[in-house]
């Protein structure tokens, strides 16, 4: 069975864009591969973080998990810092990475952007920690947006250095992008990414978000003066957008949504837009609220790192040999 890996970080919020990109593969592929879903919590300490409040978080992402629809039967579902093979494999593939190549990718350059030389180190070579998670796993598949493009690159050819010098270890990873919602735009500014680090709360969407604030976001999301419902990248960015969202949580295509509202107009779409979001998201927050504090999300945690372990080990162990890292 075709073995997939990919995960969240605890920071923010989790927002339509990190759900449609990502997150919506991670339930389609749980019948049919052997997945493994982490929260990346050691990944969310490249900035300071207030400790409690990523411990909450990272409980949050993992209860977004269960509500989504992933099945702990099906899927193994983890947190990162619970398998310490992480930070080691972390350490062994540093050695083998490239200055050239970090300095090289995009989400570094923008976050540390005016800032490079005061930026934290994990800033900067967080992507090696992101190739030991997929690497560690033997990962055939990695289902993230689009933006992570550039991260599954460079885990590749992390991958093939280290079995060119110390023989084959470790599986290629391929990147697995949705054909639709692979990247969610800003609702303000849809030439940009939804972020979670956006300072306007107009930016994006949240999972939890409560229906009026779903319906106020929507309304207030820019589209342009035309007036007409149609799909152009390069010239109405803001209704492509939402007719990708739209398209994406009706299962309607996008040409088919085109017909429906030619010559309707942008406030009928936005009506439908909203009920359909709404409708949408309702039983992923019904049933976040039932479990998050029930004790069921620790649980299924705990039983999830046993089994993440006792692969990411078996990797781990190939690595030290290959090297000649002592083994007692």
């Amino acid at each position: 069975m075709v073995r997939v890996f990919s995960g969240a970080q605890p920071t923010g919020i989790i927002h339509l864009g990190n759900y449609l990109g990502a997150l919506k593969q991670y339930v389609d592929l749980q019948n049919e591969t052997d997945c493994y879903y982490c929260v990346v919590n050691m990944h969310a300490l490249t900035i300071p973080r207030d400790p409690q409040e990523l411990k909450e978080k990272t409980l949050d992402v993992a209860a977004i998990y269960l509500a989504i629809g992933l099945d702990p039967k099906k899927a193994t579902l983890f947190v990162q810092s619970q398998v310490p093979a992480h930070t080691e494999a972390a350490w062994l593939l540093q050695c083998i990475s490239r200055v050239g190549e970090l300095s090289r990718m995009v989400q570094f350059k923008e976050k540390s952007k005016g800032s490079a030389e005061s930026a934290g180190v994990g800033l900067f070579t967080y992507p090696i920690l992101q190739a030991a998670d997929i690497l560690l796993y033997q990962a055939e598949k990695v289902p993230v947006g689009e933006d992570q493009r550039q991260h599954i690159e460079l885990t590749r050819d992390i991958a093939e250095r280290f079995n060119r010098d110390y023989g084959e270890v470790f599986t290629l990873p391929e990147i697995l992008v949705p054909k639709v919602g692979a990247k969610i735009m800003a609702l303000d500014e849809p030439t940009k990414k939804m972020s979670k680090s956006a300072e306007s709360k107009w930016n994006s969407i949240a999972l939890l978000d409560d229906p009026k604030l779903i319906e106020k976001k929507l309304k207030r999301a820019v589209t342009d003066s035309e007036n007409q419902v149609r799909y152009d990248l390069e010239t109405k960015p803001g209704v492509s957008n939402l007719l990708t969202i739209y398209s994406t949580f009706s299962g309607i295509s996008i040409r088919e949504l085109e017909r429906k509202y030619e010559g309707l107009g942008y406030g009928q779409f936005k009506k439908d837009l909203i009920e359909v979001t709404i409708d949408y998201l309702r039983p992923i927050q019904e049933r976040f609220q039932e479990i998050r504090h029930s004790g069921y999300v620790e649980e299924v945690l705990k039983d999830g790192a046993e089994k993440a372990n006792q692969v990411a080990n078996e990797t781990l162990s190939k690595m030290r040999q290959a090297m000649g890292i002592i083994q007692l």
